[in-house]
């Protein structure tokens, strides 16, 4: 019988088994010193990387605050306007025989300006006076009569009843030379309104009538209007004011105090050149707009401003009084407030809430959040933060000369090549 063995596996698979591990146990320690190195080194380089992300303090110019004495004002809106305006009339009718001005002039007061036919007013003269002699003579014979008859008186030749009827007489004479010699001057009134002279000066307008052309005369608006004349030096400046601005002036003002002064900017300037004086304020507000209405009054003595003319006008409030000024662009805004950036003795920035004034030549006037000792980032705003350190240089606030730009002026429609 033949017998078959059996198979011992156990011997073969053992070392198979061993190999085996000691394969993968081989790799494994190699891999694992790898994988510590390679985070080893991603440490090393996320440490390196974070040192160098980590930005220097930012440079910034600091300064203080510059303490000026300013003038505060309040602003309005309004026209100028002429300080008399005349509707030239005839006071008498009649032909137009001659305009002696051309339009547009600068006329002086008591300047011709038109002429009406005089002549039938010359001839209503010649008769007035006429009749003046004739009552200058029968007074001369009522006051002879009189004196006759006052002789005779003595000689009882002339009773009293003739001697008053002679009194009458000469009273009635003396009435009618009176009459007669109103009459005249009425006349003569009529021949002199035939030239129709300039009552102010100023600026004239155009005629409205040319010669040859027949008017009507008369008293107030009856007659027929020639032209204007616009008063022109001095000039007013008419404005409406709010009633909140009304009461601050009206606090402010001192009693027995000199007119506010004015200024005037207008659309093409930038700065307020035109100097006056408050004039009038009306007595009363208007109950519809809540405003009242005001006056000023300029030199305007080479008539440059003109009625009609638009302009800003700002008033003197308060006086002067000192104020702490920065540049107008150093001021940030946080939400609703408005801020300045300062530095501290240990220079981390700091965000202060600050109330605003008015800009005067670029500079902003602070009313209230910093003091005149504090430190202001003047430049470099943009890359200061709250709360960060930063590297400050000192710097100096100063007011510009000119620190407003000049207005555009309107551009011409046309061109052509000169020859």
């Amino acid at each position: 019988m033949n017998m078959q063995a059996p198979i011992d596996t156990t011997q073969h698979a053992a070392p198979r088994a061993r190999a085996g591990w000691t394969r993968w146990q081989k790799r494994g320690l190699i891999l694992v010193p790898i994988a510590i190195a390679g985070v080893v080194g991603v440490k090393l380089i996320d440490h390196s990387d974070a040192v160098a992300a980590a930005p220097p303090p930012a440079a910034v110019t600091v300064a203080a605050p510059l303490v000026r004495q300013v003038s505060e004002w309040d602003d309005y809106v309004g026209r100028f306007a002429p300080s008399r305006s005349v509707e030239v009339r005839p006071r008498v009718a009649g032909e137009v025989t001659g305009v002696h001005f051309h339009d547009g002039d600068v006329v002086r007061p008591g300047q011709l300006l038109f002429t009406i036919d005089s002549r039938p007013f010359a001839a209503a003269l010649a008769e007035a006076r006429a009749n003046e002699a004739s009552a200058q003579s029968a007074l001369v014979l009522a006051r002879t009569d009189l004196g006759r008859a006052t002789r005779l008186i003595k000689d009882d030749a002339v009773s009293a009843g003739e001697v008053d009827a002679l009194r009458g007489k000469l009273q009635a004479a003396q009435a009618g030379l009176a009459a007669a010699q109103a009459r005249v001057r009425a006349r003569a009134l009529d021949v002199s309104f035939t030239q129709i002279r300039a009552p102010i000066g100023g600026r004239i307008s155009d005629r409205k009538v040319d010669a040859g052309n027949q008017v009507a005369g008369g008293e107030g608006t009856g007659g027929t209007v020639l032209t204007t004349i616009n008063a022109l030096d001095p000039i007013y400046f008419t404005f409406d004011g709010s009633e909140a601005l009304f009461l601050k002036t009206q606090r402010a003002r001192q009693p027995g105090a000199a007119a506010p002064a004015v200024e005037i900017q207008l659309q093409d300037e930038t700065a307020h050149r035109w100097k006056g004086k408050l004039d009038f304020t009306d007595n009363g507000l208007d109950t519809h707009s809540g405003t009242i209405r005001g006056r000023a009054v300029l030199p305007n003595p080479g008539l440059f401003l003109t009625p009609g003319m638009f302009g800003n006008m700002r008033l003197a409030s308060a006086g002067t009084r000192p104020a702490l000024l920065v540049p107008d662009d150093a001021v940030q805004t946080d939400q609703a407030r408005k801020v300045l950036l300062t530095v501290g003795p240990d220079n981390v920035v700091t965000a202060k809430p600050v109330v605003l004034g008015a800009v005067v030549d670029g500079m902003r006037v602070i009313r209230s959040g910093v003091g005149p000792q504090d430190r202001i980032i003047i430049k470099g705003t943009q890359m200061a933060m709250p709360g960060a350190k930063v590297t400050p240089t000192l710097g100096k606030i100063a007011v510009s000369a000119d620190a407003s730009a000049p207005m555009a002026q309107p551009i011409a429609g046309e061109a052509t090549l000169s020859k």
